[in-house]
């Protein structure tokens, strides 16, 4: 215990420190305490007991058995898994690639206050409320050949003279899937690149129009690298999301046609559920984890080469 001096009435006086629970260190693991505990209880618990699940044999009912590494051999063999991996990094690609784009367009269309623009801004960020899986059957529903409203429309309208196999195809069911999460994302990609659009200063604008640029180089060489940090996050944001696609696929096209549109994360959902290898679908959790993480991890390198 260490004694501090202190001077009263010109002497000093020796006095004792608060006691630990009366420090301040005490009192900042006192306020973190609940938030540590929610995280240990819901995050760090499950990813050990993950880590540990995919070292062994796990049935879903009985003893497991240690069996590392087995669950991770036999990801190769799995040709479904494979493709799965290959799938999921196009899709992430072109949804990566066209949401930033039309994010991007839509913040600049409505980033400047003028009459109507709060209308505009709501209506592109509507569907950003809506849940991904009532989207995905929102859109299912729609497109449906039976009973949906789309085919009708472009058949009386001259367009299609049949109706469109919207998910009857591998590629028009990626067409379709890379509609809805457009639909469903952009509005709120515009929202993040909105507010990092409305950080810059006016000032700056103002100093390039008075030295005669043009909006092409105020873009290419104001706005754009101011907007940098912004655009980091919703990459980060988009590519883990594409990543852990599960929903528009599972919902609106089932994996299919003739599983052409299967997600790593439908692999090892099926791994888990539906043939009760939960040793082996926590491998695969683990190994898509890992994957996130190193990509996440370049990613930020990269851009924070870029700023310096």
């Amino acid at each position: 215990m260490t004694v501090t001096l202190t001077r009263i009435g010109g002497r000093r006086v020796r006095s004792a420190p608060p006691p630990w629970w009366r420090g301040r260190n005490a009192l900042g693991w006192l306020y973190a305490a609940p938030t540590a505990l929610i995280v240990g209880v819901l995050f760090v618990a499950p990813l050990v007991l993950v880590g540990w699940m995919s070292l062994n044999r796990w049935p879903l009912l009985g003893q497991a058995r240690f069996n590392a590494p087995a669950n991770y051999a036999k990801i190769a063999d799995n040709t479904l898994f494979v493709d799965s991996v290959l799938f999921t990094l196009k899709y992430t690609v072109i949804i990566t690639v066209l949401l930033s784009v039309f994010a991007l367009g839509l913040a600049l269309l409505v980033q400047e206050r003028r009459p109507g623009v709060g209308f505009f801004r709501t209506a592109f960020f509507l569907p950003g409320s809506v849940g991904l899986a009532t989207a995905a059957l929102l859109f299912y529903g729609m497109l449906n050949n039976d009973f949906g409203p789309i085919d009708p429309i472009l058949r009386a309208l001259g367009i299609t003279d049949e109706p469109v196999k919207w998910i009857g195809t591998p590629d028009m069911a990626l067409f379709s899937t890379i509609a809805l999460v457009l639909w469903r994302f952009a509005g709120f990609n515009m929202l993040i690149l909105l507010t990092g659009l409305q950080a810059i200063p006016v000032e700056v604008y103002e100093a390039a129009r008075s030295d005669g640029a043009n909006r092409w180089q105020i873009f290419t060489r104001i706005t754009m690298p101011l907007l940098r940090p912004t655009i980091a996050l919703m990459l980060i944001l988009s590519i883990t999301g594409s990543l852990l696609a599960f929903d528009q696929f599972f919902i609106f096209t089932n994996g299919g046609p003739d599983n052409s549109t299967v997600s790593m994360v439908m692999v090892i959902y099926r791994d888990a559920f539906f043939r009760f290898d939960l040793g082996g679908a926590a491998a695969g959790s683990v190994v898509l984890l890992a994957g996130l993480v190193a990509l996440n991890v370049v990613q930020m390198r990269v851009l924070r080469k870029r700023e310096r």
